[in-house]
């Protein structure tokens, strides 16, 4: 009997070995990742989760993932390059992977100060070439004449072909009364080569005065040159000044304004109007979210925005909220046309990760990217000193004037 029962549990034994040998090859444990394999699988699932595109540009995004996890990195900069290789798949310049150092110069705060050649830059989403959206007003660039549109095709003679937008940044700060030459080409012309020397740029975002027009009449000239964190208060400021003063008119211009902070845009938006949509925002899902104007704006008096083809992202938001809501009329250059959102990702080892999760929409779903906003009378702009504008010889802001001498632009708001 005792025999039968050690027959019995051997025989349930090799049965029970036989079977955890059998489920246990279906269930191996995972294989421990590496930090570096971690950081790659970190920034795949936040693209994963959060990109506008749910094609990932027409590719099998799993499969990106198992390609760029299948060898072991030898260090943190292969992870990088096996990550910036994973992005570049998706064809889209504004997602991009940010080391450590370009994630802290990223996050420098808005309202601060630099150092460098004072140059808004951005990579044309169609041809991939770094280009010029802005220069900073007062800023070595500005007074090299360089112009919105320029494309930089050498920085100290090194080709932005491979260069990221980051470093391409990186390059052109530095130290004050340090050089550095850039090789400009602008429409057919030749190659330029200008030598500028860095100085601290001041982000000083509004300027604003009173001016009389030949027909006396007392206008309110506001010059805003960035959407950083103080515009807003320095804006609302500025009109309210100018009120008291006796303003009867207006004139917004957002030449060569970069654009900036998303919020700052709508804010000010909500100093020009009482009430309607100010811009959609689209994601992956089709879902539209919005933002409204609502309380009372400062002044309801006639409104011109000047607009070219430096007036870029939060600028092209602000301009096609006034345009739509009937708030005011635009004049100059269709604008820049860079309408996608971007959301900065703080990564586990410090890097940073700009990833595209959504496009604006203007409140009659106009969609800004690659179109850019049409002013309601084109003005081509002609070049000026940065003394010249908003004088005689500043043909956009002279028509800006004469519209409002004719009583052509209506006050009232939405």
């Amino acid at each position: 009997m005792g025999f039968m029962h050690k027959k019995v549990f051997r025989a349930g034994l090799s049965l029970l070995l036989a079977f955890w040998v059998f489920f246990g090859s279906f269930c191996q444990p995972a294989l421990a990742l590496s930090d570096e394999q971690k950081l790659v699988a970190e920034v795949w699932r936040i693209v994963n989760r959060t990109y506008l595109d749910e094609t990932f540009n027409h590719q099998n995004w799993a499969s990106v993932r198992r390609k760029a996890l299948e060898k072991p990195f030898q260090d943190h900069q292969a992870a990088y390059s096996a990550i910036q290789n994973m992005l570049k798949s998706l064809d889209d310049p504004f997602t991009r992977f940010l080391n450590p150092e370009q994630y802290r110069s990223l996050q420098v705060n808005t309202s601060g100060e630099l150092t460098g050649v004072g140059l808004q830059i951005a990579l044309n989403a169609e041809t991939g070439k770094l280009e010029v959206v802005a220069p900073i007003a007062g800023s070595p660039a500005e007074k090299a004449g360089i112009r919105p549109r320029d494309r930089i095709l050498k920085i100290e003679g090194i080709s932005t072909e491979k260069l990221t937008l980051d470093e391409a940044a990186t390059k052109m700060r530095g130290p004050i009364g340090s050089a550095v030459t850039l090789f400009i080409q602008r429409d057919t012309e030749e190659e330029l080569e200008i030598k500028l020397v860095r100085d601290r740029i001041a982000l000083n975002p509004v300027v604003a005065e009173l001016r009389s027009s030949p027909e006396k009449t007392s206008i309110g000239y506001i010059r805003l040159t960035q959407f950083n964190a103080n515009a807003s208060m320095e804006l609302a400021h500025a009109i309210s000044s100018l009120e008291k003063k006796g303003a009867d008119a207006y004139i917004l211009d957002l030449r060569n304004n970069p654009g900036g902070l998303l919020q700052a845009g709508i804010e000010i938006a909500r100093l020009w109007l009482e009430s309607g949509t100010i811009v959609y925002t689209v994601n992956r899902q089709g879902i539209q979210g919005s933002f409204e104007a609502f309380g009372s704006a400062i002044t309801r008096d006639p409104l011109v925005v000047l607009v070219n083809q430096g007036t870029a992202s939060a600028s092209e938001i602000l301009a096609g909220a006034l345009q739509d809501n009937g708030r005011a009329v635009l004049i100059g250059e269709t604008t820049f046309g860079k309408g996608l959102i971007q959301s900065l990702f703080e990564l586990s080892d410090g890097s940073g990760l700009a990833v595209t999760i959504a496009k604006y929409e203007t409140p009659n779903h106009r969609d800004i990217n690659k179109q850019g906003i049409k002013p309601d009378k084109v003005i081509p702009s002609e070049p000026i000193t940065r003394e010249q504008i908003g004088t005689q010889a500043d043909v956009q802001y002279q028509a800006a004037l004469e519209l409002l001498a004719k009583n052509s632009v209506v006050a009232g708001a939405a």
